[in-house]
């Protein structure tokens, strides 16, 4: 079910003039001196209104990129086994990045074309710390949390604040929200509806079991939702409507449980030996269709970090209070103000 919306919607900037000063660059230091990821910069009060996003973001220099990740040694690789230890060389600390799953259609698009239509915003919110030494974390975070915002009289959902500052503001408040060190989140991506669909295609479905029948139809939007409970093959129009639909009893929270599931099955379709031989050109593909400020490189390299683990994803869901009619049926965190809220090894 299209998601719903909880602050006015309010217009966006071009993308490309927001973001341009977000790439990496620039020269390296004196040498042996320790390179860490830039931070994405912090909202100034004439950039908290835009929106839009930074197209996968051109390949950094490659003396920068080789202080975190190193080159690889292809003496004596002619045609090396293909599996995730030998996709790419994995970075050498932990990654964390800023996942945002959009509801519009496209990158770029003006309107959501969901209900009630607006500017696009997040239709999820996910935070994914990689790391080579230890499991693959995810931290969901709820759409529907209320935070406040410089120059913003009321409560917001965390959800719309990409439409008002984009992947810079909504990094910002994540950042400050999880208690994260700058200069983490270190990455981000930006996925529309259209580039989950094409995933799933790509990789031949998922094999998922929904946990209800899910049915649903919005005239207005032209979209249906139709669903059988059960374990079966999804293809991307399918995994689209079981990402959506919204449980009348169960609402956001019940989405996030279905989100994992989509999660976890496209990280063991992933890992397949003939699925991971694909991921360059599955990368390739995607180019211009998701909004990353991650190289082709960092991508392989966190991929192949993310799959090697044998153990199964760690998820971590953020305990939260009833809705508050006071702050427009927004939800508040249930937790003591100095309890870390996602913890990480």
């Amino acid at each position: 079910m299209p998601p719903r919306r909880d602050s006015p919607p309010s217009s966006r900037a071009s993308s490309q003039s927001r973001d341009s000063g977000r790439t990496r660059g620039g020269s390296s230091k004196a040498a042996g001196a320790r390179w860490r990821w830039p931070a994405l910069p912090r909202p100034t009060k004439g950039n908290l209104v835009t929106g839009g996003f930074l197209v996968l973001g051109a390949l950094a220099g490659s003396l920068l990129l080789g202080l975190v990740w190193r080159e690889p040694d292809r003496a004596g690789s002619d045609s090396p086994e293909i599996s995730p230890s030998t996709l790419a060389e994995k970075p050498r600390r932990p990654i964390t990045v800023l996942v945002i799953g959009l509801d519009s259609e496209r990158i770029g698009d003006a309107v959501n074309h969901a209900a009630p239509a607006g500017p696009p915003g997040a239709d999820a919110l996910l935070l994914v710390r990689v790391n080579p030494k230890g499991p693959l974390q995810v931290l969901n975070l709820p759409v529907e949390l209320a935070v406040r915002i410089p120059g913003s009289a009321a409560p917001v959902g965390l959800g719309a604040l990409y439409q008002r500052g984009g992947v810079a503001l909504t990094a910002d408040v994540v950042r400050e929200l999880v208690g994260l060190e700058p200069p983490r989140p270190d990455r981000y991506l930006v996925l529309p509806r259209s580039a989950l669909r094409r995933i799933v295609d790509r990789v031949g479905g998922l094999e998922l079991s929904p946990p209800q029948v899910m049915r649903y139809q919005d005239k207005a939007q032209k979209y249906k939702i139709d669903l059988q409970s059960g374990l079966q093959r999804l293809n991307g129009s399918q995994v689209e409507q079981l990402v959506r639909f919204r449980d009348p009893g169960l609402g956001d929270s019940g989405r996030r449980i279905d989100h994992q599931l989509v999660e976890t099955g496209l990280r063991e379709r992933f890992r397949r030996p003939e699925q991971v031989s694909q991921l360059p050109d599955l990368l390739r593909d995607l180019q211009g269709q998701v909004e990353t400020n991650l190289s082709a490189r960092e991508s392989l390299s966190l991929l192949a970090a993310g799959l090697d683990d044998q153990r199964p994803i760690q998820f971590t869901r953020l305990p939260l209070k009833p809705a508050n009619k006071d702050f427009g049926g927004l939800r508040q965190l249930d937790v003591p103000p100095d309890k870390a809220l996602w913890k990480t090894p």
